[in-house]
């Protein structure tokens, strides 16, 4: 693809342009290693390394422009120079450019809260899909682009603006009419500006609770920041979809004109609502009032979380297609769950195993009372907490898993930086009443974590394994190492004598 630098510079607010406007552009990059020759660099100042310090190599590996915000020693003469106030904001208006605007070629459906999104935006998905409406999707944990969901192999589960843009270019490349975009918090934030110049036609809030203040600081601003989703919505032709049982739901409500839909547990005024909910182990029965209108659903996945995810995806795919709920009741229960999520591990021993990325204090809260109606013997819980992130949640997530567990086991999640066994005892610190080695066991080694979870439970026991979900590493001071929950588990089970496999996830 090939674009004149000096069509990508309309929304650019140029402080100094040095060098010719009319220079061919064939690529974007922020990383000097990714780029090619015709290249634009983005020289980002990060939170451990500045792009500028890599402007060099960039150059040297082919760059034919450099937007940046710092003052240069010198210009070459065969490159361009555009200087910016924030690269790292400027950087969205220049890919939506780049990539022709894709996001306005096609119905783009923004998923935001702190649980659910991905299973919520998978559900959308599928729906849609099993609707014969071709659509691409971006999660954390995956994304389509039109020929099947691969893997996200990006730094963050809402990638940077190039690689955002780039994903919504191939989507209208290969055909797709809509899109489901998971909205962090991160990539709403002014601050990163991932998502600014992505054009939402549907906006879906989740949930609230308490998380990411390392880079938000308050909870006020993390829920403004994802507030954003619901601002950028077109107040003629948008739409909106809120979770009316979450207590923040009206700032959500609040943030935009476009028209806004409910649904909701508790609330039989809502757009839509849930009643009558029953359902044990990896099934749920419901009715769904809508439209005054009262119908049967089933989901062959567990009544936690997934009845409000559910209900957030069908009335979206409702709203974005224009179609009758009729169209899309009987797919529900041919929803699967998003890889990491609620995932049990079967392979014929007498105790359950459960794997899912719950890893917040509000994931927390739904999920342990849930699991604890579950739990027909003890309920042993192995997890921890990430290293070099909001360190105020640790106890509080030990609090929770105290009220609802057995015994616990803290083990690694990702440290980084932090020593492991530091950020543990952060954890237990909430675990009050316990006794270590008794009930409450402090394991650094995750492998090791779940080999003695497996060994002292007994039958009827329910292990859960939290934190790590569909994550592919274990990220240490010195870098990741390989690391897949459901694999591991898999593994250990096997060397204890059991090898009867039958995940509802299967072999991948």
């Amino acid at each position: 693809m090939n674009k004149d630098l000096n069509s990508l510079l309309y929304e650019v607010n140029a402080i100094e342009l040095k060098g010719s406007k009319n220079i061919p552009v064939t690529g974007l990059a922020y990383d000097s290693r990714d780029v090619k020759p015709g290249y634009i660099f983005f020289a980002l100042k990060g939170i451990h390394t500045d792009g500028h310090e890599y402007i060099d190599k960039a150059i040297k590996n082919g760059a034919a422009v450099v937007f940046h915000s710092d003052d240069l020693p010198e210009f070459l003469p065969e490159v361009s120079y555009v200087k910016v106030e924030d690269t790292r904001y400027i950087m969205s208006p220049v890919s939506s450019a780049f990539y022709d605007h894709p996001s306005g070629k096609m119905k783009v459906i923004g998923v935001t809260g702190t649980n659910g999104k991905s299973t919520t935006v998978s559900m959308i998905y599928q729906l849609l899909g099993m609707a014969d409406f071709k659509t691409g999707f971006i999660s954390t944990v995956q994304f389509d682009t039109g020929r099947g969901p691969v893997k996200n192999h990006y730094r963050q589960s809402t990638p940077e603006a190039t690689e955002i843009h780039k994903l919504l270019f191939e989507m209208v490349k290969n055909g797709c009419k809509y899109a489901v975009v998971e909205a962090t918090s991160h990539g709403l934030s002014a601050i990163n500006n991932r998502l600014g110049d992505v054009l939402f036609d549907g906006a879906v809030f989740t949930n609230i609770t308490h998380e990411h203040l390392e880079f938000h600081k308050t909870l006020d601003r993390y829920i403004d920041d994802k507030a954003n989703l619901f601002r950028s919505l077109d107040t003629k032709t948008g739409f909106g979809i809120i979770n009316i049982d979450d207590p923040a739901f009206s700032r959500f409500q609040d943030a935009t004109e476009a028209d806004i839909f409910s649904y909701s547990k508790t609330d039989s005024k809502a757009s839509i609502s849930a009643d009558n909910i029953s359902g044990a182990g990896q099934e749920a029965s419901f009715s769904l009032s809508y439209n005054n209108t009262e119908y049967n659903a089933h989901l062959n996945l567990p009544k936690i979380f997934n009845v409000e995810n559910s209900m957030a995806a069908i009335i979206a795919v409702i709203k974005a297609t224009n179609m009758d709920i009729s169209t899309f009741l009987p797919f529900m229960d041919r929803l699967i769950p998003a890889e990491g999520r609620m995932i049990p591990v079967v392979m014929g021993q007498d105790f359950d195993v459960l794997v899912d990325y719950a890893h917040s204090p509000g994931s927390f809260e739904l999920l342990f009372p849930a699991l604890r109606e579950m739990t027909k013997g003890r309920l042993i819980s192995v997890f921890g907490s990430a290293g070099e992130r909001d360190i105020s949640k640790r106890s509080v997530q030990g609090s929770i898993a105290d009220e609802y567990s057995d015994i616990i086991v803290l083990t690694d999640e990702d440290p980084r930086g932090e020593t492991p066994m530091s950020i543990i005892k952060d954890i237990a610190s909430g675990c009050s009443g316990r006794i270590e080695n008794m009930d409450l066991f402090l394991i650094e080694n995750r492998n090791e974590a779940i080999r003695f979870a497996f060994k002292i439970a007994q039958k009827n026991d329910f292990v859960v394994l939290l934190g790590k979900g569909h994550e592919s590493t274990i990220i240490y001071k010195d870098g990741p190492i390989p690391w897949k929950e459901k694999d591991a588990a898999v593994t250990i089970l096997k060397e204890m004598g059991y090898n009867n496999l039958n995940s509802r996830e299967g072999q991948k």
